[in-house]
């Protein structure tokens, strides 16, 4: 069930808590037919994800002050608190299945907190309820790549398009299959990244038929610089020189 907060608790039930778990509030009045439409709708949403996002209820009637200040001109209205600040909102009454969406963009599915949970185990189950999340499939790639099971990592990320990482970990599971590249891989591991990406990058002009593997596992290396970072900007550069 909501528990009715008044201007006095606003703060603490709302604001505060949102900084713990999300914080939904219902914005009604007696008199209000629609609200009473979509109070048990937003109860059951809510008691479906008990212990993981809260419903409040603030009756406008009341408390006029908080209705002036997130300009409630409509109810019910309904919005949403997140580390203490308003994250999404509605106004109206919603049917059922979506009002159940908009508490789904609150609160995390049991695979998204698997997946942060980052254990072989989570990440495997995680995978196994929604079997294409690239996600889990990249972070339990590079489990199984650093554990030294190079063809279930491979496996997991081949194929996965877009994701730097998952490109670059492939491209350097194949590359590492081929003479020449191992070293490449080492002075890697060591911490040396720059050496890593001139020994990729001036191994291009003559890697018929690994150029893109090269430019995936190259790739994938800057991914872990921070976007700006001026080392970054200039082997891109020297990536395109090499191949174009």
């Amino acid at each position: 069930m909501a528990v009715d907060v008044g201007e006095t608790e606003f703060q603490t039930a709302v604001i505060d808590r949102s900084k713990e778990l999300p914080v939904v509030v219902d914005f009604w009045a007696p008199w209000c037919a629609p609200c009473r439409q979509l109070t048990p709708a937003l109860e059951r949403a809510a008691e479906a994800r008990a212990g993981n996002v809260e419903l409040v209820k603030i009756n406008t009637d009341e408390n006029q002050n908080i209705a002036r200040a997130f300009q409630i001109q409509g109810i019910p209205a309904v919005k949403a608190f997140r580390n203490g600040r308003e994250v999404a909102q509605f106004v109206g009454v919603l049917p059922p299945a979506q009002v159940e969406r908009f508490f789904d963009g609150l609160v995390p599915s049991e695979a998204e907190q698997l997946v942060a949970a980052g254990d072989e185990a989570s990440l495997r189950r995680a995978l196994a309820l929604e079997p294409t999340r690239r996600d889990a499939r990249v972070k339990l790639a590079q489990l199984l790549f650093t554990r030294g099971e190079r063809d279930e990592a491979l496996e997991l990320v081949d194929g996965v398009d877009g994701d730097f990482a998952a490109e670059g970990l492939a491209a350097r599971i194949r590359l590492e299959r081929e003479p020449g590249y191992a070293e490449a891989f080492k002075l890697l591991d060591a911490g040396s990244r720059e050496q890593a990406l001139d020994a990729l990058i001036a191994a291009i002009p003559t890697a018929d038929g690994l150029k893109d593997d090269i430019r995936r596992a190259v790739v994938g290396i800057l991914a872990t610089y921070d976007q700006a970072d001026p080392t970054a900007r200039s082997y891109r550069m020297k990536l395109s020189s090499a191949l174009y």
